[in-house]
């Protein structure tokens, strides 16, 4: 057998041991789903909230202020005036009535309300994508406020944008499978860049040589790329790496948890990674899923 035959035959063979991607990137549009699903009741409350005040006129802004009236499971109707004042809330930003919010930025250092004042300004309903603390998983994450101008007076609602879930991490593992077979080595330079299309808020996918033990790629910590990683342990001390290497040695995919830190916020938190086997390496992402125990 020459070379070409022996060639083709290791991409076949390796091509056939790698499972096909089909099925996780079909479950990564439930995330998508979801906030679709968001999108939908935000607008949906909007509609309430604006023909109620169009037919109440300022006495809705009390109404809006109720805990319960207008509120959709954890959507909410605030209202600020074209001043920046905000006049009405039904949630968390309650505490903000009455005061001017219209220098107030977000965790970024965006400031959002102005640009929803201004948007408002020059068309009747719109978006505006920022980041804002989500009480139930503790941290700053995005946010959309989809906003309309009724009169002089800004009706807004926002909801958080799907967070990353672990049919993300594999619907990314896969685009990163498909990047490395195409690319070899190359593609780490864009699993490690942020404008590379493979870090995605607390998303990212990680490249560990499964002989040498070495990060060869990682979009969410750098500082890791070029070392040895086997005998990595995570906060409460579990050896995740050497898992994870077993895991797609024998296996050729799987799922590791463990305890890691979040690059957004900063925070340990309980991890889930999936792993996929591609020759010589370990092509991975995961999902983070709640404060680290």
């Amino acid at each position: 057998m020459n070379a070409l035959h022996v060639l083709t035959a290791s991409l076949i063979l390796g091509a056939a041991s790698i499972p096909a991607p089909t099925a996780a990137a079909d479950r990564a549009v439930s995330a998508a789903s979801i906030e679709g699903a968001d999108a939908a009741r935000a607008s949906a409350l909007l509609d309430r909230a604006e023909a109620y005040f169009r037919e109440h006129g300022e006495q809705a802004l009390a109404t809006f202020s109720r805990m319960g009236e207008f509120q959709d499971g954890d959507l909410y109707v605030y209202v600020l005036g074209l001043d920046g004042t905000v006049l009405a809330s039904g949630g968390s930003s309650a505490t903000l009535i009455g005061r001017n919010v219209r220098d107030m930025t977000d965790s970024s250092g965006r400031p959002f309300f102005r640009e929803i004042i201004e948007g408002a300004r020059t068309r009747p309903s719109g978006r505006v994508e920022y980041r804002w603390r989500n009480p139930v998983r503790d941290r700053d994450e995005p946010k959309i406020a989809t906003y309309r101008l009724v009169g002089d007076r800004v009706l807004v609602v926002g909801y958080y944008m799907a967070h990353a879930s672990l049919d993300l991490a594999k619907s990314l593992v896969w685009r990163a499978v498909h990047e490395l077979r195409l690319n070899d080595v190359q593609a780490f330079e864009r699993f490690n860049s942020l404008n590379g299309g493979f870090v995605q808020d607390d998303l990212y996918v990680f490249v560990i040589g499964l002989d040498d033990g070495i990060m060869h790629a990682n979009g969410g910590h750098p500082r890791l790329v070029g070392r040895k990683v086997g005998e990595l342990v995570d906060a409460n001390g579990k050896y995740f790496v050497r898992d994870m290497l077993a895991l797609a040695r024998n296996k050729g995919e799987g799922e590791v948890d463990y305890a890691w830190r979040n690059p957004i916020g900063q925070k340990i938190e309980k991890k889930r990674a999936y792993v996929v086997r591609v020759g010589r390496y370990l092509v991975g992402s995961g999902a983070y899923f709640g404060p680290a125990r």
